[in-house]
Formats: structure tokens, sequence, C-alpha cells
């Protein structure tokens, strides 16, 4: 049977919703496939489901042709599965708690790899059970600070994860690719452009960790890429380091006068002024040493200040940051913490001390410093000298001053080498569709996951993670397949494979359609009938457009010369062919 709109759960709306930050958010709603309950939280309506169920069954297909084998767990977990990886402190504020009426702990699960390998450690016991991958579709929550942008960032959305099991690390290397090349066929046939990029695991933990991530300007994520062929996530980029230079013939530090510049730009332009390069090069903010305090939230309420020595031309990525530094929160020092430690002079800090102190031994200040990669034994720079309109000049790094880490923190600029050599990177903004680890033991272990081989002994299972954001692909596919009319959804997902109006008040027109439909039917075509006796054409042409079912037939004036008019939404031809060429041309 056909859909038939005069009795369908669907009310089109034709202003934007007030919250709308994106296309897909915009039209989504307001074509009647989505309506927001709370922020980050939608409820589905009939056409969206169509949509989604869509993406999930090539996604089931593909996890089925991987030799994937589908589970269900429930969104409502106990505590004590994370407490045993350490998680549940890990998450912080990221993750929906709540207790039962018996004071016990729980969570709305924001990932599932606890439970995952406490069900196979429960069924599992040989090396002949394995290998082994498990997957589920399943809604999963996070209590995000923002959430934004509609099904982009939301805080229930649905994913598909799968786990691959092996107790060898050959087996986990075979299931890993079997899984990455099972997400390049479901992006393939999701029509959706990709870009594979190593990534940071996060609190997810392991090894080989790479990200899908589909170019778009509305990305969250920035990502780099070389001409070579080299992509990483900005988090997981790794600077070069210039090489170390030998200090023995360099001449002494100096400290001098360098009134008002609390800025790197005041500082380099008061240098180039007062204190000219020797060579009669000019001083860049290259040539200085930016000093950036950061404080650490750690997991058990300790804040604690850091200082972060980077070259002047510089900033932190906060991305960056809190991969350096996880799991702890970071945030910007405020201004009772320089209240708080009087050593830390704002505009001229550095590493050095007057007092011949070095911050990580003796400091002043007592805080732990920090350097980027491009601080190297014998690098000299300009940077504060810890007292108010003083900086020092031909500061040495590993002569004059020592750090207690690097850490990469530094804002990745076009042009910057690619760390595998292949080149100057660019930078792009993407969205992430899929991610891959190898997660290893680090589940395994912690949850007790076991099994025996070949020779009777006892060996900890090597695991591997792939997620797939299916919402957030509907969403992305609707971000990029629309037009001012509305959405054009691919032929793959789109919730019926034609449109059929009935345009007009003649009764002809109903009986040609119902005719038509009927035939369509017949060939197996999913059909949405717009059959509507009180609605006008106009309005039933803007509605067709902002459903954007690829192909719609429309029955109308022509129908007493026995014509319909066909348009395809996506090249936006739009014909007048005789019905049966036309119901041809769409069973064909």
């Amino acid at each position: 049977m056909p859909t038939r709109l005069s009795n369908y759960f669907l009310r089109t709306l034709r202003e934007d919703p007030s919250d709308a930050e994106v296309t897909s958010h915009r039209l989504l709603v307001r074509a009647g496939y989505i309506r927001r309950q709370a922020p980050g939280i939608f409820a589905w309506l009939p056409l969206g489901l169509r949509v989604k169920e869509k993406i999930e069954r090539i996604i089931r297909e593909e996890m089925a042709a991987a030799g994937a084998h589908e589970v269900h767990f429930p969104a409502l977990l106990p505590r004590e599965p994370y407490e045993a990886t350490g998680r549940w402190e890990e998450y912080g504020d990221g993750i929906f708690r709540l207790k039962d009426r018996k004071d016990g702990d729980y969570l709305l699960a924001p990932t599932h790899e606890e439970v995952f390998t406490l069900l196979v450690k429960d069924l599992y016991s040989s090396y002949k059970d394995l290998p082994l991958t498990i997957f589920q579709i399943q809604d999963k929550y996070r209590d995000e600070a923002r959430p934004r942008a509609g099904l982009l960032r939301g805080r229930e959305f649905t994913m598909k994860d799968a786990y691959s099991f092996d107790y060898t690390d050959e087996g986990l290397d075979a299931s890993y690719l079997a899984q990455r090349d099972a997400y390049e066929r479901i992006f393939t046939r999701l029509g959706l452009s990709y870009v594979i990029v190593q990534a940071d695991a996060g609190a997810m933990g392991g090894s080989r960790s790479e990200e899908f991530l589909h170019p778009t300007p509305v990305g969250e994520d920035t990502f780099v890429r070389s001409a070579g062929g080299y992509a990483a996530n900005v988090e997981a980029f790794t600077t070069i380091a210039p090489p170390t230079r030998t200090y023995e013939k360099l001449t002494p530090q100096e400290v001098l006068d360098t009134p008002n510049t609390p800025t790197i730009q005041t500082l380099v332009d008061l240098a180039n002024e007062k204190h000219p390069r020797p060579d009669g090069r000019p001083w860049t903010a290259a040539h200085t040493l930016k000093n950036v305090v950061l404080a650490l939230t750690h997991l058990d309420g300790r804040r604690e200040l850091i200082v972060v020595g980077l070259p002047g031309d510089r900033e932190v990525d906060l991305k960056r940051a809190e991969v350096a530094f996880a799991p702890a929160q970071i945030d910007a020092a405020t201004e009772e913490d320089f209240t708080a430690h009087p050593g830390l002079v704002k505009g001229y800090i550095g590493p050095w001390s007057p007092l011949g102190a070095v911050l990580g031994e003796e400091s002043a200040t007592g805080i732990r410093y920090v350097v980027d990669p491009r601080v190297v034994d014998g690098s000299g720079w300009i940077t504060g000298a810890n007292v108010e309109g003083k900086h020092v000049f031909g500061l040495v790094a590993g002569r004059d001053f020592a750090w207690d880490g690097v850490v990469e923190v530094a804002d990745v600029k076009p042009g910057d080498a690619a760390p595998d050599g292949s080149g100057p990177v660019e930078l792009a903004r993407g969205m992430e569709i899929g991610h891959v680890f190898q997660l290893g033991r680090k589940y395994a272990e912690a949850l007790g996951l076991k099994v025996l081989d070949e020779n009777g002994k006892l060996v900890t299972v090597t695991m591997g993670s792939y997620g797939i954001g299916v919402t957030r692909i509907l969403a992305i596919i609707a971000e990029e397949n629309n037009d001012d009319r509305g959405l054009i959804w691919p032929e793959s997902v789109a919730p019926f494979d034609v449109h059929v109006v009935a345009a007009g008040r003649d009764e002809l027109a109903y009986e040609v359609a119902e005719d038509v439909v009927g035939q369509l039917e017949d060939a197996r075509l999913d059909v949405l009938y717009d059959d509507r006796p009180k609605v006008s054409p106009g309005v039933k042409f803007g509605d067709a457009e902002l459903i954007g079912v690829p192909r719609v037939l429309v029955v109308g004036r022509g129908a007493a010369q026995g014509e319909v008019e066909l348009w395809n939404r996506r090249t936006g031809d739009r014909r007048t062919l005789p019905v049966a060429e036309a119901v041809a041309e769409l069973t064909a």
C-alpha cells in the first residue's frame, strides 16, 4: 500500500526553527523529519525514521559481509564495569549518571566497551572461539556542555559500535583491516566523501587510531593533509623538532629593559627598535619564547598550574592541550591564580629567573614547566625575565634553562612539515563519521578476558573498536544534499522511491494518479502519494521540494491528455511525458 499524505503523520513548516544553526537542522525540522525535545535531544518522526532505517540497513549489510554478528545492549548500565576500567571517573561531567531506588549507581552509556568485553568473557574461553566481531546499533548519551547544530552534536545519538576479539596481534590487524574496508564500502554506498586521518584515541585508549572525516565547512574537527598523502587530526599531528645545536660558543644571555611590552608584538617592535640583531636581520615572533599559564583540573578535583613555553608565533590549541594533558580539564589561568603566585609576572613570564633558579628544579614559582618540541638544546630565545618591564635576550635552551617535559599543544599552521616527510600540510575542516581503534588489551586486562591458546596457556584477548555515527551521518547527508527549496536525498537513503503528487481539483487527475501509484507499487517501488484533496498545488509542490524525495511525478492538468510531469530533484530536470513512458522510466 502507498503512504498517503492525507493520513500520514507529517506537518511541514514554512518558517525556519529559531534555534537552527546549520542547514541540516533547519531543513530536517521544517520537512518533518525530527522535532526538538530539549537541547541536543530530538524526537524522530516517520520520515526521519525511514531515512535512519535505510542508513542502518546499509551498515548492517556491510557488517554482515565483514563477518560481524549483531547484538543489542541496554543503554542503562551499572557503575561497576566502568569503575573497573577507570572510566567512571575519567569521563568526568561528560556522562549522565543516576541512582536507582536502592542507591545503586548507573549511567546512560556513552560507549559500550566494558559490557561487550564482559559478554565475551562470559561465553568464550578458547582461542578456537576467535576471531570474533560483534556489533550493535544503539543510542548513546553524552552530557555535551554545548549541544549544537541539530543532530551533528547532540546529547542522545545513534551509533553503530563493533568490537573485534583476537588472541594474537596479527589477528587484531586482520580484524581491524576488515572493519576499515567495510567502512569504506559503507561511506561509498551512502555517497559520502571521506578522508582517513590519524587520530588520538582519547578516553578510549589503545594504539592505532584512525578517523573517517567528511570534509565540510561546518565540520567541528580540523585536520591536516599533505600532497604526499599524510592526513591527521590536529590532535594527532606531531611536530618535527629542529636539530639540536652546541652552545659552548654562544654569547651569554642578557637581561634588557623592555618597558610596556606585555604582548609578543610589542616585544618584537621594541626589540627591533632598541635592541637590533647583530646580523641586521629583523627579530620576529618566532624568535621569542611565549610562556602560557594553564590550569589543569584533575579527576580528583586537584587544581594545578602549568607553564607551557612555545614559540611566540604560535598559540595554544586547546584541543591539542586536552590530549596532551588528558584526562585533566584545561582552562586558562585566572587573575586569582596569578595573585596566588606572584612569581608569575604577567607579560614577562620566562623559564629563567634573575635569582638563577630553573623552573622544574628550584623554581621561584614551583610550577611545572613544559615546552614545545621546537625548543631544543642550543636554541636561543628572547623571553620574559620574570621581572616587570624586562626580557632576557639570547637565553639558550639546555644551557640557561631546563624543562620538565615536551608537549604538543601549539597550533598547527599551513605549511608546517608533515611528520612523515611528505611535504607541507594544509588545513581543512571535517566532521567525524567513523572511527576505528586498535584497543589492544586495555579492557581485556582490566576485566579479566582471557582464553586458552594452542598450548593450553591463558592469554589476554586483544580488541578493536569500530564506531559509526548513524544520526550524525543522516545530518551530514542532509547538509550536503539540498537546495534553496529543500532536501534532495540520494536514492540510497531517500525515505521513498517516488513522490507522486495529484495536483488540482479535477477528479481525473486523482484517478490517473491512483492508477500510476498502483503500477509503481506493483513494480515494488516505495511510493509517497500526496492525495490531499483540499490542498493547493502550490503547497503540494512546496512540500515535495522540501521533503526531498529525488523523483517526483506530478499528475495535474495534463492528465486529460495522458501526460504527467516528471521531476528529478537531483538534476533539476522537469519533463512532460506520456503516463506509460514516465512509469516505464521510474520502474526501469
